[in-house]
């Protein structure tokens, strides 16, 4: 499920709207894509080549393996199918590709759960 609404990166949120988005009960756990958008997201004014993103992305994903929101990203990443940036170390791609397979799983299960619920037990 694509929700536009919500496909803001983490990083360019304002500590208000990470606050809102995770629960503003406790103090928010700071994700570490925060202190170094461009890190996540790429450079705003310059264009990378494929060897920097690659560097950049590697750097980001060992970042994302500590960071203390890696959970919430991951779930709101594949809620939000972005379309850029690393979350909780995955790319947009791996994000897609994650959510189409859980997609078709969950879909799977529910013809299987239909078809049993019509059978007898003898």
């Amino acid at each position: 499920m694509v929700r536009p609404d919500l496909s803001i990166h983490p990083a360019c949120m304002s500590l208000a709207e990470i606050e809102t988005l995770w629960g503003g009960d406790t103090d928010p756990l700071l994700p570490e894509c925060t202190y170094d958008p461009e890190l996540h997201t790429g450079p705003r004014l310059t264009v990378e080549t494929s060897a920097e993103r690659a560097a950049r992305e590697a750097v980001a994903r060992e970042v994302c393996a500590t960071c203390p929101a890696r959970l919430l990203c991951d779930q709101y990443a594949l809620d939000t199918r972005p379309t850029f940036g690393i979350w909780a170390g995955r790319t947009a791609a791996e994000i897609d590709a994650h959510a189409q397979i859980t997609e078709l799983y969950e879909a799977m299960r529910s013809r299987a759960a239909q078809r049993l619920s019509g059978l007898e037990v003898a």
